[in-house]
């Protein structure tokens, strides 16, 4: 069974959550396609739609019904005892998380892991493993980018999917730092994995780097922050200013 590298997963991740390249999707298909977002903090989707590539999140926005990041008629249980949204849910979920464990399905879903619903689609489903040994399930078609693929600097916002959608986070996030996705923390992705957090003070983003950043990267890191200060003060302001950890 092929085994992905952690940084095999970190690319399919930003992949399917659209930070790897502007996504240009309407913004109800990329929320249809993520299932939904995060909204513990209301506002902080308008700015996780951006880094993907929909600047005018603002005004696109709205409240999905299930059915519709299903992508299916929610149906009940069928009179054999299958699960059909239990299936759809499993295939919407690896669509935008794959490759992924069950443990990872559970996370995300608070479901008990679906085992009748994973195990009604295991047949058209690809298995892969990861470093630790874990059993990986992934839709055969999905995108899973070469490793070596260049992951550009992305401002994410507090509670993203793109970390709090796994049990096991170590393809975004180092586990020294996991105790931020769930503190509310906005985060930096550099070379794709969370390496800053941000904040904004009078329409200036600041950026506190967790590690040494290079050069290169202190200047991306500025280009992209300048873009995402302009978003959020209505073009006002372009200023980003990295500061000591």
């Amino acid at each position: 069974m092929t085994v992905l590298s952690t940084r095999a997963l970190n690319r399919a991740t930003l992949a399917r959550q659209l930070p790897l390249d502007r996504a240009g999707l309407p913004v109800l298909d990329a929320v249809a396609h993520l299932c939904g977002l995060q909204a513990q903090e209301p506002q902080e989707p308008f700015t996780g739609l951006p880094p993907r590539g929909l600047w005018r999140a603002r005004a696109g926005v709205r409240n999905l019904p299930l059915s519709s990041w299903l992508g299916r008629e929610v149906d009940p249980p069928s009179a054999d005892g299958s699960d059909p949204v239990g299936q759809a849910l499993v295939r919407r979920y690896l669509a935008a998380y794959g490759p992924a464990a069950t443990a990872d399905l559970r996370a995300w879903s608070g479901l008990a892991g679906l085992p009748a619903a994973v195990a009604a689609v295991r047949e058209e489903l690809a298995a892969f493993r990861d470093e630790r040994g874990r059993e990986l399930l992934d839709l055969p078609g999905a995108p899973r980018p070469d490793p070596g693929t260049p992951a550009p600097v992305r401002f994410l916002p507090a509670f993203d999917n793109a970390i709090l959608g796994y049990d096991d986070r170590g393809r975004i996030i180092d586990d020294a730092h996991r105790g931020l996705s769930v503190a509310g923390a906005r985060v930096v992705l550099v070379d794709g994995r969370v390496s800053a957090t941000w904040t904004v003070e009078d329409d200036t983003v600041l950026v506190t780097p967790l590690r040494g950043l290079s050069p290169a990267e202190r200047a991306a890191v500025a280009e992209e922050g300048g873009a995402l200060a302009s978003f959020l003060s209505d073009g006002g302001s372009d200023r980003t200013r990295l500061v000591p950890s």
